[in-house]
């Protein structure tokens, strides 16, 4: 069976998440993103602490296919460091977990 990941990563707006998660569908790297609603966080950044309305996504993808999905989610990204932080599902739905490894297949066509 295939290794389905929840990625998950924080954006500065609702815009900059549905540029990013259209992005990511597009090049197969995610079959779905779910784009949140406004989080707050608070973080250390360059000797400071900051604090930020942000936007979280969830990403779903193959585990085949994360490399491939960080390098496009870090190109894609407005954050010079964004979050990237992909947790393994431990079950789920079979049809929804081979699915999610249907579409984030490579195309073959050459």
């Amino acid at each position: 069976m295939e290794q389905a990941l929840l990625v998950i990563s924080n954006l500065p707006d609702k815009q900059e998440a549905e540029r990013v998660a259209r992005a990511l569908v597009e090049q197969r790297v995610a079959a779905c993103v779910n784009i949140l609603p406004a989080v707050r966080s608070v973080y250390r950044w360059q000797g400071a602490i900051e604090d930020a309305d942000e936007v979280t996504i969830f990403i779903k993808t193959d585990a085949a296919r994360y490399a491939e999905l960080e390098a496009a989610l870090a190109q894609v990204h407005p954050y010079a460091v964004p979050e990237v932080i992909a947790v393994p599902v431990a079950a789920g739905l079979p049809a929804y977990l081979h699915w999610i490894a249907d579409e984030t297949k490579k195309d073959l066509d050459v």
